[in-house]
């Protein structure tokens, strides 16, 4: 299951300044869980100095001011976690006022005749002391702090190789007596440097480790495997990085290669090795402590054009080494649709598309039903036209009485001359048509004429007749 806290546990723990302290972490699981601390949020590991991360606990040697806040024991195997919580004080015995006075040389703390509080050294500035192995050029300066505060005021003395500096070496300035300068270093310099902090009630002391490198004439080294070939989703975060050796601290450049064609979108490019290439903005050198030197080239909002050729370059006095590494940009999921010229059939508007189709479909079907509808009623040509007779246009209706569907397919006026060329055939055409159709005899014949404002002029016939 999850760990579980196994002992009871004091969330408030309280330390005096300079001593040691142990935070326990009491927690228990199956699988035994994995631990590790932080203080304010911050994860604590093997760069704090005075910090040590034990199988029972976290163990804090010289407490410094700065120790005081929230320490988190987090315990995590793989049923779950649990948290382990301090509240640490540190207490400060010279303004505290608290401790009684204790027999000279027992390391303690003491008040003097004017009754102030005496306390041992301690140093004020340990974030600045984590760095004890230096390695530097020669010809370069360093700097080596042992800030401290006691009561006494304490003294500090040097020593390299556990042997006295000389004023000289030191510097004849008082207030910066805590501050050791090395300038101008030569590889004798190199050695222990040891700053001893001391007054009536105690000392404490600081080692440093300085080694002096002799130049080399050789060019700076890229190590590691960076950069590597990225592939990033378009408009999204990558970056490059660049490691490189060097004796001293090179100048390392980001740069681009230029695609043929594309020269004109920079202000400026330059030639390596018959290519074009732009120069990127490039940000802080980091300083590693192995002695190499760390760049690195975010890419943000990644476009199209962001992919291509990237080199890394790194250069000193002595000269320059590069590594390439390619970025591909996954394509927009959604691009942009591309405008049609409208010289392009496509550009006609999709109403006038489908409605020239539907028009003609439109029209066929009418002239197809309309031709249906004429063929709905009976009809026959006449039996026996004379030689002189002209062949009508069309079929003669032979319904009793005339409609409109009926002789819809030939003029009226030629219905009604074909009418009154039957009734002058007489009784001879009669015989001939006796089986098939009906004489008919008008009884009425008159026309109307209709003249309209606009122009037109309308004749109607009527024609009434009997079979």
């Amino acid at each position: 299951g999850p760990p579980r806290i196994a002992d009871k546990v004091i969330h408030r723990q309280s330390v005096r300044l300079g001593r040691t302290i142990k935070l326990l972490c009491p927690v228990e699981g199956d699988p035994p869980p994995l631990t590790m601390w932080m203080k304010d949020g911050r994860t604590i590991h093997s760069g704090w100095t005075r910090f040590r991360i034990l199988q029972q606990g976290l163990k804090i040697k010289e407490v410094e001011s700065e120790d005081a806040g929230t320490y988190i024991c987090k315990a995590t195997n793989g049923f779950g976690s649990t948290n382990v919580n301090y509240t640490l004080i540190v207490i400060d015995d010279a303004s505290s006022g608290k401790d009684s006075q204790v027999p000279e040389g027992s390391n303690g703390e003491y008040e003097d005749h004017s009754g102030k509080q005496w306390a041992r050294p301690r140093f004020t500035q340990p974030a600045k002391m984590r760095r004890r192995v230096i390695a530097r050029p020669v010809g370069s300066s360093i700097r080596l702090k042992c800030v401290a505060s006691g009561n006494p005021r304490p003294d500090i003395t040097w020593l390299k190789d556990n042997k006295p500096l000389t004023p000289q070496e030191i510097g004849e300035n008082k207030k910066k007596k805590w501050t050791l300068n090395l300038k101008n270093l030569k590889p004798e310099d190199s050695g222990k440097y040891t700053c001893r902090v001391f007054n009536k009630v105690g000392e404490i002391n600081a080692t440093y480790k300085v080694e002096v490198i002799q130049r080399t004439r050789s060019k700076p080294i890229l190590t590691g495997t960076h950069p590597v070939n990225t592939t990033v989703d378009y408009g999204g975060t990558t970056s490059f990085q660049c490691k490189v050796r060097s004796d001293v601290k090179p100048v390392i450049q980001w740069l681009k290669r230029v695609e043929y064609g594309t020269e004109s979108k920079y202000n400026s490019t330059i030639d390596v090795g018959g290519q074009k290439f732009v120069v990127l903005p490039t940000g802080e050198v980091w300083s590693r402590p192995d002695g190499s030197y760390l760049n690195k080239l975010m890419i943000t909002r990644a476009k199209e054009e962001d992919a291509g050729m990237y080199i890394c370059l790194g250069a000193n006095t002595m000269g320059y080494s590069f590594r390439s590494a390619f970025l591909t940009v996954l394509p927009d999921p959604k691009p942009p649709s591309a405008p049609v010229p409208p010289s392009s059939a496509s550009s006609l508007p999709w109403p006038v598309i489908i409605g020239i189709p539907a028009g003609a479909v439109f029209i066929f079907g009418t002239i197809l039903l309309w031709l249906c509808q004429s063929k709905k009623k009976p009809c026959s040509p006449p039996a026996a036209a004379p030689a002189h007779r002209p062949p009508p246009r069309d079929r003669i209706c032979v319904s009793q009485l005339p409609d409109k569907d009926c002789i819809s397919s030939i003029n009226y006026e030629e219905y009604v001359a074909q009418q009154q060329h039957l009734l002058s055939q007489g009784p001879a055409l009669a015989p001939a048509m006796a089986s098939k159709m009906y004489p008919k005899i008008y009884t009425d014949i008159h026309t109307h004429t209709h003249s309209h404002v606009e122009g037109k002029v309308h004749q109607h016939q009527h024609i009434q007749y009997q079979c």
